[in-house]
């Protein structure tokens, strides 16, 4: 294949027209303009060569993409892996978030310690919910129970749980209706019919 011109497209974009190649009589490329660096007009390149620098330019706008995804929030490797697959082959996901996790900007462990604290002090979810939460952000099960193990050691369920319990809830158990509705309530939340049970003892719910 012959490059027959390279000329600006958009921005930092350039077009690289190619002729001859078997049944291709004519193909355009857009590429970076970084990436069309040392082709000229004239120029034989072989279809392999062709493919390598549109491999090349994916792999470049899927890792801007990614980066961008990692500056507004943290990713873990997985979720950021099927937002890239949306638009990216397999090979160019692959590539791409393996590169940043050696490099440390993808840190499961680092995003699963935020996420967890975040899930249980802000959220106030319960054991259950959190661990479904983090299973859904891709975060591996042995780093799940590596960090919730570490976090429960420092925190007190039945403390947290009261709390929620005496500043949301507490206006509800007055009938039978209203505790049915709180202990659904506490259920979705992730909380165990133990920890529910215990902690809703403390109120006198006696209505018979």
């Amino acid at each position: 294949m012959i490059i027959a011109d390279i000329s600006p497209y958009k921005g930092t974009t350039v077009c690289v027209e190619l002729t001859g190649g078997g049944l291709m009589q004519t193909m355009k490329i857009y590429v970076h303009r970084d990436i069309s660096a040392g082709l000229h007009k004239g120029m034989e390149i072989s279809e392999d060569e062709a493919d390598g620098l549109i491999y090349k330019n994916d792999l470049r706008r899927a890792r801007e993409r990614a980066l961008y995804l990692m500056e507004s929030r943290d990713h873990s490797y997985s979720e950021l892996f099927d937002k890239l697959e949306m638009n990216y082959s397999e090979d160019i996901c692959f590539e791409v978030c393996t590169r940043l996790a050696e490099q440390g900007i993808i840190n499961d462990r680092r995003y699963a310690e935020k996420l967890c604290r975040k899930l249980y002090e802000t959220k106030k979810y319960g054991s259950y919910r959190v661990k479904q939460e983090m299973r859904l952000k891709g975060i591996p099960a042995e780093v799940i129970d590596e960090v919730m193990e570490e976090f429960s050691e420092d925190d007190d369920s039945f403390e947290r749980l009261e709390r929620l319990v005496e500043q949301k809830y507490e206006r509800y158990l007055v009938d039978r209706k209203g505790v049915n509705k709180v202990k659904n309530a506490l259920a979705r939340m992730g909380y165990s019919y133990g920890e529910i049970k215990e902690v809703l003892d403390l109120y006198d719910l006696d209505f018979d």
